[in-house]
């Protein structure tokens, strides 16, 4: 249809205007007080909205079974003293709690013992527990034992014990949980097994793949470790190495627990290779004494018969 388009923006405007983000620039302007230029409040405006999507997610996103879960980012680095929780960058993610694997399982189970219903009860949590984990870290998230206790309805307790028995049924693997990857906690974990590898000889860029660590986490550990490790040779203590090397004690002990745990190793392969001789090895180096022995022995010199005549 042929005619003249007219601009109607003065009529409609309005309708978009009665939003979320005007009433919140609205709220800022005049209840709060907040000064400043158009612009600015704008930021703000798109800003706390983009929050608001964030942690409240269209219902479309989340299927059955899943939860919608605010955790730290993977980009966090390693807190500093006094850090607070809520200042840690947080990321929200999306997790498989319930999925159909975990509904079949319950419903095909054979009648047996108490003892089998336990075990069956602790490998669905530990299959749930290490899913969580790896989903987490999908997302740029870095899951913690304490969230995971809440999301599994689990103690603390129950959670450390599943963790310390996966790692001792996988030692090669390291959980990305947020205390590990963030050097939180006595444990040395992820320490001990970037460090096994580098002494294995693999490279820095695979052992950070491999132990899902930035290249930057990994030299840093290695870095510290070989100071903790020349100091030690050169007959250095573990407060001595603390002081030359701005280490806390409790890092400098666990440096020091893996340099023993290889010397160790080491002098175990090389009492390994030195075999006592078999037979074989006896009769030759029998006979290769003797005839050492024998060139060393002086020539006795033939006497001369003398002839009498008669």
């Amino acid at each position: 249809m042929r005619g003249v388009y007219v601009d109607r923006r003065d009529h409609f405007e309005g309708v978009n205007k009665r939003s979320f983000r005007g009433a919140l620039m609205r709220l800022l302007e005049q209840e709060y007080k907040v000064l400043g230029s158009r612009r600015v409040l704008e930021m703000v405006a798109d800003d706390v909205e983009s929050l608001q999507s964030e942690y409240f997610p269209p219902q479309d996103r989340i299927q059955p079974g899943m939860v919608c879960w605010v955790t730290t980012k993977r980009t966090a680095r390693k807190p500093s003293f006094g850090k607070r929780t809520e200042d840690y960058e947080t990321v929200t993610v999306y997790l498989p709690l319930v999925t159909e694997e975990d509904v079949e399982k319950r419903v095909y189970v054979r009648d047996g013992d108490i003892n089998r219903h336990y075990e069956r009860c602790r490998e669905r949590d530990m299959a749930t527990m290490i899913r969580l984990i790896y989903r987490t870290w999908d997302q740029w998230g870095m899951i913690s034992q304490a969230e995971l206790a809440v999301l599994m309805n689990r103690s603390l307790t129950t959670i450390r014990r599943y963790v310390a028995e996966y790692e001792a049924l996988h030692p090669e693997e390291a959980l990305p949980l947020k205390g590990y990857v963030l050097d939180q906690g006595s444990r040395p974990t992820h320490k001990g097994i970037i460090l096994t590898l580098y002494e294995q000889g693999v490279d820095p860029l695979d052992i950070g793949r491999l132990t899902n660590h930035t290249l930057d986490a990994v030299d840093r550990y290695i870095k510290s470790y070989s100071r903790v490790k020349r100091l030690r040779g050169k007959g250095f203590d573990r407060h001595e190495i603390k002081q030359v090397t701005g280490l806390g004690l409790k890092t400098v002990d666990q440096y020091i627990q893996i340099v023993k745990q290889f010397e160790a190793e080491i002098q175990t392969k090389q009492k390994k290779s030195q075999k006592p001789p078999g037979r074989t090895q006896k009769a030759k180096l029998q006979k290769a004494t003797q005839e050492v022995t024998e060139k060393s022995k002086p020539k006795k010199t033939k006497s001369k018969k003398t002839i009498k005549k008669g």
